[in-house]
């Protein structure tokens, strides 16, 4: 179903790791810890700032990928895997993106089902790697079908 997107990327979107986000994002997982909220920590801190928790990034515009028109209900959230090569500063911007790096499918119980490989990334604004996020995204029999109409 989707072979013909592997390889294609989104545009590079700019993004703010906003401190009131930040904070949202840290009670909603409840995780305040100091780092993510207290700016005295974070000044204390070898960074020098609040850092984001290490899933934030699932907050950010990633862009989009014209050729990957997945539905907005349905899909089943399968794996996903983080990789920094430093922390999310609070306050600083970075360019997000996408990219499909495979697609297979398997029968199961439930029928037939395609698993979506995309890899995103998080760079700062001259291109340096922060982050990358791997996930695998389950389409299941129902959606698949409901795709095909």
């Amino acid at each position: 179903m989707f072979e013909h997107t592997i390889g294609k990327q989104s545009n590079k979107v700019k993004n703010t790791v906003e401190r009131g986000a930040v904070k949202k994002f840290a009670e909603s997982i409840g995780d305040l810890h100091p780092i993510y909220v207290d700016e005295e920590v974070g000044k204390q801190s070898p960074y020098k700032a609040n850092i984001a928790p290490p899933t934030f990034p699932r907050v950010f515009d990633y862009g989009v990928i014209e050729e990957l028109d997945l539905p907005k209900k349905g899909l089943i959230h399968g794996e996903q895997i983080y990789h920094y090569e430093r922390p999310l500063l609070v306050g600083e911007e970075i360019l997000c993106y996408t990219e499909v790096k495979g697609y297979y499918e398997r029968s199961g119980k439930s029928g037939d089902m395609g698993f979506l490989k995309v890899k995103r990334y998080g760079t700062d604004l001259d291109d340096h790697f922060i982050f990358s996020e791997e996930q695998i995204v389950i389409i299941t029999e129902a959606v698949r079908k409901e795709m095909k109409v």
